[in-house]
């Protein structure tokens, strides 16, 4: 197996990403490429993704595929000389959420990693602070956000995920990201809760569900990584895509990108 952690900075250098879901809140733009091919700008949302993880010395991707996986495996084939890319596929896409997703990539991962999903867009930047293992991507609340959040201590350490809305604690509630990090003993010991989860049939929720549990439980400790809510955004709707494009101008993209995917032949 490669190397994914250096030796000197411990550094993650292997990422998950979760695209497996059919995107169905922003059709017609999914009718025919899954969610994460849409564009920002001209810029898919994947390729945005691919330069960010090259340019902070990322070696492997793991790809949790499903809905339209064929586009995602020919998109990627350029970028196969710099990066080594696995897949894993979710043949129940359609009837299960990314609690089965994350739980199907056991099989490929046993070491440190980056876990994020397929919809979100962030300045190359702020993923510097979650290149150390055991990290949560959080952002103070602002009026567009919706869906899970966690209340953080003076420390930064996450004390609990909440399901919506709710007070947090210094300074007000704090929202999730959807991206973490995880080192391998805390991987193996979500792992082994993800599979509880699937045994019981509970295939169709978030695989916040298990976070939430094990932090609540004392079996998994998060430090927060705070993002500026103005560099960073989720597309989940039409509505969602319309709002990054006047977050992330196609222009500043051009200019901030690490370097152009080597070309195929």
């Amino acid at each position: 197996m490669l190397s994914t952690v250096s030796s000197e900075t411990n550094q993650v250098t292997t990422a998950v990403l979760l695209a497996a879901g059919t995107g169905s809140r922003l059709q017609p733009l999914t009718d025919d490429a899954p969610k994460c091919l849409s564009e920002v700008n001209g810029v898919p949302i994947l390729e945005r993704l691919v330069g960010c993880l090259l340019g902070h010395g990322f070696k492997r991707l793991v790809v949790v595929v499903g809905y339209l996986d064929h586009r995602i495996r020919e998109f990627l084939e350029k970028w196969e000389d710099e990066l080594t890319i696995e897949y894993v596929v979710n043949l129940r896409y359609a009837t299960t959420n990314n609690l089965y997703s994350l739980w199907l990539a056991r099989t490929a991962i046993d070491e440190p990693f980056l876990l994020v999903e397929s919809d979100v867009v962030f300045d190359s930047p702020l993923l510097e602070g979650m290149l150390q293992p055991d990290k949560i991507a959080t952002s103070r609340m602002e009026d567009w956000m919706d869906g899970t959040t966690v209340t953080i201590d003076l420390f930064g350490r996450v004390l609990a995920f909440q399901g919506g809305a709710g007070d947090g604690l210094c300074g007000g509630r704090h929202k999730t990201v959807n991206m973490y990090s995880l080192t391998l003993a805390s991987w193996h010991r979500v792992s082994e809760r993800l599979s509880q989860h699937v045994s019981a049939g509970r295939v169709n929720e978030y695989y916040e569900t298990v976070f939430a549990e094990m932090v609540a439980g004392g079996s998994l400790s998060l430090e927060a990584v705070d993002f500026d809510s103005a560099r960073w955004y989720e597309i989940d709707t039409l509505e969602d895509l319309h709002e990054a494009e006047q977050m992330f101008p196609g222009t500043a993209w051009n200019e901030t990108r690490r370097r152009q995917p080597v070309s195929q032949p």
